[in-house]
Parts: structure tokens; C-alpha cells; sequence
């Protein structure tokens, strides 16, 4: 049996808020489950443990009849640690209190008392309409068909008839909607998450034909849920086709539709920080400076105001993670990326391997160019090497390929002359394999090459002298090649060697040139 399996219990109760456990010792204390006092026993053990250790919770029970079907027990202690966390949550969630009342409405349909059990759907009815939950509305008018049937058709005109098919094709009509913006959203991202922003017209092409059903004219079914999803997969869409202009306006649609309800209380907390971040994070990088800073304010209130529960949290911290430490990074203030990186390093000690893996790499990407910029090499190849050594990224292309780069960057500081030729012929089979040699790729690879072979100084002021200039070519000239300046600026590391400044300086300088043309 997998050891997932088997620490299940332990995962669930080390999951639990300190409310949570409250409420479930509350419960227990009121309801038998067996023989009790050994349920709570082993829910207090579980809790104390860091890590879930059998071999230790058997000798500490040692000669304990429960102990005799463990298995049992553990199933059994499990079901009711959810019951509790049902019934805890259940004011918090609408769906919950809405199939509580669908439940109560069969009981009392069983016990034959009809006008009890339709107010009770007729109330579950406006809650889900208010909440937009149509598969629920669905569930509901199922069952007011049933009372219907049951009255003997006495009390269905024809006009009853017709408004019960009327609202059931509405309720078929935005679930088919919302079904095929959750396909192509899902089939996009998918590939969105593999390649990264499009580097060739091919790839656009890809990016379009996922999204063609939607890009010509489309009449959404008037639900905030579908004006969601439509205008979300279009700014994902024009960003990764590079159009960060009509992208933010996507998403600033769907902020002014957001911000008309309550995200808390609508249950969007989620949709509001994505929104939000990705606004961010584009008006920044568009050069729309005083834009970015208000929306970041606008999502540290959010952050200070909201109650937050783990999956919450771990949103939050991710996302304003990047957002500071990128912003930093564009203006080459290393010092206080390194404060922010700090953060970030704790944060992802504490939430482990609940942070989604293409996030958590973009993180230690990031955390990699910030010592990088600070020319400590050691702890850059340290966080270059968790990217690299992390198995559940295989898949994706564009940050492993860009942390292959940033790794050779860092062998040729550290002079690792042993090293450099075998990563370079990884790094050079791995674009070749997954189809990524692009000219960026190829010229910064040729440039490395030489580089490698060279020992003279001079040659090689000459040679980081070519490599600058010919990815300030590329990278100005063509909006695919330029997406690899987003990840790390190889083009001012190559102006830094050439000029023999500082990096960060070179970057600041940068920065600085681009807020006075913005301006």
C-alpha cells in the first residue's frame, strides 16, 4: 500500500485549523463512535506528531484492542473527521447548506408531506439562482417535477409545464456554456503551462486553434460564471500571443465585473487575486508603472482584510511573492529582492508540496536571479538546482529551459570548466529534443561556446562584445525572441561584462530609461 494511503489520516489532522480540532473534540465528547476515549486518543497522537510515524504510534498503544483492526479504526476516525468538518463548515459554504436542504426536501418527500418538502425547494431554488449554481437548479427542478408527478398533474397547467421546460433548457444552455469554456480553458492553459508564451508563428497558431470557438462573435448566457471564464481565457490568450495591451484590457473587464459584488461573499477570492496579479504583473511589464503599484495596493488591502484559510493563504503568499520580487528584479534593486526571496524561502518550507509545481519553479527561478544580481553564484546554482532536480516539472519547456541557460551562466562565473562542457551538451540536447532551439537559444548557446574555449581576456571581452550585440538585434527586432528577456535579462549580463559595470547597475540604468520614456 502507498505510503499516501497510509498517512491519510495523519495528512487530514495535520490539516485542521485549531477551530476545526476544537469543534471535532466538541463533537466527539457529544457523539459515540465506538469506543470514544480511543478515537480522541489517537486524534491527540496524530496531532503531535511532525511526521506520521506507524512503527512509533503502535508501540506507544502497544496492547490496545483497536490496534487488532488499525485499519478499521483509521477509516472509521477518518469518516468522522469529516463528518465534524461538514457540519463545521456548513454555514460557509452555499453549495453545502443547499444539498443539506435538497437532503431535507427527500425526507420529507419519503414522508409524504409534499407542502413541506416544495418550500423547502422553493427556497433552495432562489438561493442557487442568487448564486448562479445551475447544476444544483438543475438537481432542484428534478425533484419539483417529482412533486408534480406525485399531485397527479392537479396542479400542472400547461402554463406550469411550459415554465418548468422553459427554465430547464436555460439551466442546459449555460451549463453547456460554461462546459465548453472550462474545456478550452483547461486545454489551454495545459499547453500554456508546457511552452510559455508563444515563440514562433506555429505557436501562435496552436494558441488560436484551442481558442477559435471563442475569438469570432460569442453571445455568453448571461451568467457572471461565463463572463468569467470568456474574458479570462482572452487575456490568457493574448498573452501568450504577446498582445499585453488587449490582455490587460481582459482582465480589467473582469475587475470592474468583480468588484461590482463582494469577492468574499460571492466566493471569488480565488478569481480576485488571479485577476488582480496577473493585472499587476502586465502593467508593470507594459511600462504602465503608476497602474501596477495601484493595483498592488489594492491587493495587499485584500490580503490585510481577508480571512484566510491554508489553500487562501499559500495564494496570497505566491502571488504577492512574484509580483514584489519580479518588480524588484525590473528595477535591479537586488537588496530588496533578497529580502523578499527570504520570505519566499520560509513560506515555502512551511506550505512544502502544496505550492503548485510550475509556481513554486517560478519562485526559485526568480530567487536564482536575485543572488545572481547580488554575484552570489553558489546560492544561485542552489536554487538553479531545484529547478532542474524537480521531477514533476519534465513536462514543461520554457522555465526549464530558461534555467538551463541561467545554469550555464553561472558554471562560466564559477569557473566550473569541468562542468561547463557536459551541461552545455545537456542544455543543448534538451532545446534540440523538445523543438526549442529559437534564435535567442541559438545565439546565446554559440556565444557560450566560444566562450567556454577561450582562456584569453581580451578574446573574450571581444566575444561578450558580439554576444551583446547580436541579442540586441534579435531581441528588438522580434517579439518571439524577446519573451527571453521576461525570465532573466541576458542581454544587459552580456552589456555588464562588456562595459565591466555591475549588473544590477546596468539594469537600474535600463529601468531608469524606460520610466522616462514612459513618463
Amino acid at each position: 500500500m502507498s505510503s499516501k494511503v497510509n498517512s491519510a489520516l495523519f495528512d487530514l489532522v495535520k490539516s485542521m485549523s485549531k477551530s476545526e480540532k476544537r469543534y471535532f473534540k466538541l463533537m466527539s465528547s457529544r457523539h459515540t463512535i465506538g469506543d470514544e476515549n480511543n478515537y480522541v486518543r489517537l486524534f491527540d497522537f496524530l496531532d503531535k506528531q511532525e511526521e506520521y510515524d506507524e512503527d512509533n504510534l503502535f508501540k506507544s498503544f502497544k496492547g490496545e484492542a483497536f490496534l487488532n483492526r488499525f485499519s478499521i479504526t483509521k477509516k472509521r476516525l477518518y469518516d468522522h473527521i469529516l463528518v465534524s468538518l461538514d457540519s463545521f463548515h456548513y454555514t460557509g459554504s452555499i453549495e453545502a447548506q443547499l444539498f443539506k436542504q435538497l437532503h431535507s426536501a427527500d425526507i420529507l418527500f419519503e414522508k409524504s408531506l409534499y407542502d413541506q418538502c416544495r418550500r423547502i425547494l422553493r427556497s433552495a431554488e432562489k438561493l442557487a439562482d442568487k448564486h448562479e449554481l445551475h447544476a444544483i437548479l438543475s438537481m432542484i427542478s428534478s425533484k419539483q417535477k417529482r412533486l408534480l408527478e406525485t399531485s397527479g398533474y392537479l396542479n400542472s397547467s400547461g402554463k406550469v409545464i411550459k415554465e418548468v421546460l422553459n427554465k430547464d433548457e436555460r439551466y442546459v444552455k449555460i451549463i453547456q456554456q460554461q462546459d465548453l469554456l472550462w474545456s478550452i480553458k483547461s486545454e489551454f492553459f495545459s499547453l500554456l503551462s508546457k511552452k510559455g508564451v508563444a515563440r514562433s508563428d506555429q505557436e501562435v497558431e496552436d494558441y488560436k486553434n484551442i481558442c477559435r470557438p471563442i475569438l469570432g462573435e460569442f453571445a455568453i448566457v448571461g451568467t457572471r460564471k461565463s463572463y468569467y471564464l470568456y474574458h479570462h481565457i482572452l487575456g490568457a490568450y493574448f498573452y501568450a500571443i504577446g498582445d499585453m495591451k488587449s490582455s490587460l484590457h481582459q482582465l480589467q473587464l473582469n475587475l470592474d465585473e468583480m468588484r461590482k459584488n463582494d469577492p468574499v461573499k460571492s466566493g471569488y477570492e480565488n478569481r480576485y487575486i488571479s485577476i488582480l496579479t496577473n493585472a499587476i504583473y502586465i502593467s508593470d511589464k507594459i511600462g504602465m508603472y503608476r497602474e501596477s503599484l495601484i493595483y498592488l495596493g489594492e491587493l495587499k488591502q485584500f490580503a490585510s482584510t481577508v480571512k484566510s484559510n491554508e489553500d487562501l493563504s499559500i495564494k496570497l503568499f505566491s502571488s504577492i511573492s512574484s509580483i514584489e520580487l519580479s518588480m524588484s528584479l525590473r528595477k535591479g534593486e537586488f537588496d530588496i529582492a533578497k529580502k523578499t526571496a527570504k520570505g519566499i524561502e520560509e513560506s515555502l518550507r512551511q506550505y512544502e508540496e502544496k505550492v503548485v509545481p510550475i509556481r513554486r519553479a517560478y519562485l526559485e527561478f526568480k530567487i536564482a536571479v536575485v543572488y545572481i544580481g547580488l554575484g552570489d553564484y553558489s546560492e544561485a546554482l542552489k536554487w538553479i538546482n531545484r529547478v532542474l532536480n524537480d521531477s514533476e516539472l519534465d513536462k514543461t519547456e520554457d522555465i526549464i529551459g530558461f534555467t538551463q541557460l541561467l545554469d550555464l551562466l553561472v558554471h562560466l562565473e564559477l569557473d566550473h570548466n569541468k562542468l561547463l562542457p557536459y551541461s552545455f551538451k545537456n542544455t543543448q540536447r534538451f532545446f534540440k529534443t523538445r523543438n526549442r532551439m529559437y534564435n535567442f537559444e541559438k545565439v546565446l548557446l554559440q556565444f557560450i561556446s566560444k566562450l567556454i574555449k577561450c582562456d584569453n581576456p581580451f578574446d573574450r571581452q571581444q566575444i561578450w562584445g558580439e554576444m551583446y550585440n547580436e541579442l540586441a538585434n534579435i531581441t528588438n527586432d522580434d517579439v518571439f525572441e524577446s519573451v527571453a528577456l521576461d525570465y532573466f535579462d541576458f542581454q544587459s549580463w552580456a552589456e555588464s561584462k562588456l562595459k565591466g559595470k555591475s549588473f544590477d547597475l546596468i539594469v537600474r540604468e535600463k529601468y531608469n530609461r524606460q520610466m522616462r520614456t514612459a513618463s
